[in-house]
């Protein structure tokens, strides 16, 4: 979306530029933790640059840290796509469909990812729990604080999930049935 401008033509004869104020309200919880996650992961990554590059020695732990950092970006970031309905879909077949039918498979769309990502969840808790307290390859850290990152963004994208069939159960339609209505907030 582009930004909201207004132009005011001021008392000097000039046209003045005003933005409209902007709206963080639409931004939820784990948008600001994958906002942080990734500036984290962008300064391990630039450090990793300046090492290699500028000091001519590189540091060796930096590779392994962004990459976890990726993986959490990615679980903890994919949550916001659940929140929003717009992960990637197929339409096109809804159009073909009578209306009662596109609402049935809709609704089983709906069911089918709250049972994937609330089984995801159970099986990545499961992992969690059988590499207990391993280490990282290089940095001496707990490799369970990677997949403790996977196990909270897909539990994020499961109850994310349940709010998003629970919203298309109380209007009546999902976007797969009536895309002209494009993604949700």
């Amino acid at each position: 979306m582009g930004e909201q401008q207004e132009h005011v033509l001021g008392s000097d004869g000039q046209f003045h530029v005003e933005d409209e104020a902007v709206d963080i309200s639409i931004y939820g919880f784990e948008d600001w933790v994958t906002f942080a996650l990734f500036w984290i992961m962008a300064a391990v990554v630039f450090y990793q640059v300046y090492t290699r590059y500028v000091l001519s020695d590189s540091a060796g732990w930096t590779e392994e840290i962004a990459r976890y950092f990726l993986v959490a970006v990615v679980f903890i970031g994919a949550s916001m796509s659940v929140r929003r309905n717009n992960h990637i879909q197929v339409d096109y077949f809804y159009r073909l469909m009578p209306k009662a039918m596109g609402r049935v498979v809709s609704i089983c769309v709906d069911l089918v990812r709250c049972a994937f990502l609330g089984y995801a969840t159970w099986l990545t808790w499961l992992l969690l729990q059988r590499i207990g307290s391993q280490r990282m390859a290089v940095v001496e850290l707990p490799v369970g604080w990677v997949f403790s990152a996977m196990l909270f963004g897909f539990f994020l994208m499961f109850l994310r999930s349940l709010q998003v069939a629970w919203r298309h159960w109380k209007k009546g339609y999902s976007v797969l049935e009536r895309p002209e209505f494009g993604a949700e907030a």
